[in-house]
């Protein structure tokens, strides 16, 4: 009878060796997992707070009302509906065209929110949280999935991530259009007709929006890549080196900034509709 040996799973036959295959793998079910932590929170965290944002934006866009306040000669334009290309008299081309059919939803909203949240959707990191959030695709680290295969992003529709790159070009020009709307959110129309510089509390709302977008934007993967990842060196461009490590330094804090700036253009529609309705008083700062 032949000398049998098992060690450290390979078995040993009369001076030679053949391999073992001793471990049987069985895929976890949905939601399970050896984990004794609170795994399930962070998602459920996730699934909370980016589907209100996603259910009150696409309400507030609906709403074609209240994005515009103007009163005590303040211009506060909601972010929502910047820049307002249709829609009121003081739109970039006037009110709504009237060979527009009644039945066709029509918000200034609707014309340019997609470019936004089109970049937010593609964004790498947001990605990988709703992924987990929505779709359980994983819930969690080592927690089984509701999916026994994996197509990754290859196929449609999730290849339609790989815009993100060029979402990125119409999220910086969207920048320059909020920094202009906050700038015209500093000057109040006095009584002698005429524009003179203030700051009231909804000017603080419209500039802290505008810095937490771009510091939220300016952390980009695809910016990062833009600015010096297509170089194997860096040393002999100076300028080039220094943008780079300032993307870095936004690209550390990429999550954060990108729930706060999240959080925050939702509150400056909030507070801008909020003032037009009558509810709050915009206080002017001087």
């Amino acid at each position: 009878m032949p000398l049998c040996i098992f060690r450290f799973g390979v078995l040993a036959t009369e001076g030679f060796l053949m391999a073992s295959n001793l471990v049987s793998i069985t895929r976890r079910g949905l939601g399970e997992t050896a984990r004794k932590d609170l795994w399930w929170a962070q998602p459920l965290i996730t699934f909370i707070v980016f589907g209100s944002f996603v259910v009150y934006s696409t309400w507030a866009a609906f709403q074609g009302v209240h994005y515009l306040f103007t009163g005590g000669g303040a211009h506060y334009l909601s972010p929502f509906y910047s820049p307002e290309l249709l829609g009121s008299a003081t739109a970039w081309f006037g009110p709504k065209p009237g060979w527009i059919p009644t039945w066709i939803p029509f918000t200034a909203a609707l014309l340019v929110l997609w470019a936004p949240g089109g970049f937010r959707f593609t964004c790498y990191y947001y990605r990988g949280a709703y992924y987990k959030a929505f779709w359980a695709d994983p819930p969690a680290c080592a927690v089984g999935e509701p999916r026994s295969s994996y197509r990754g992003e290859r196929k449609f529709p999730l290849i339609l991530q790989n815009v993100h790159r060029y979402f990125l070009y119409l999220a910086l020009l969207f920048l320059i259009i909020l920094a202009y709307d906050a700038i015209e959110g500093m000057f109040f129309m006095g009584v002698d007709g005429r524009r003179h510089f203030g700051i009231g509390v909804g000017t603080l709302v419209l500039v802290v929006n505008v810095i937490l977008l771009s510091s939220y934007t300016f952390g980009c993967h695809s910016l990062r890549h833009l600015v010096g990842g297509r170089c194997d060196q860096l040393s002999d461009k100076p300028i080039q080196q220094t943008a780079w490590k300032c993307v870095n330094k936004f690209n550390r804090r990429h999550m954060l900034l990108a729930w706060l700036s999240l959080f925050w253009v939702a509150f400056s529609d909030i507070y801008v509709r909020l003032c037009s309705m009558g509810v709050l008083a915009d206080y002017r700062i001087f």
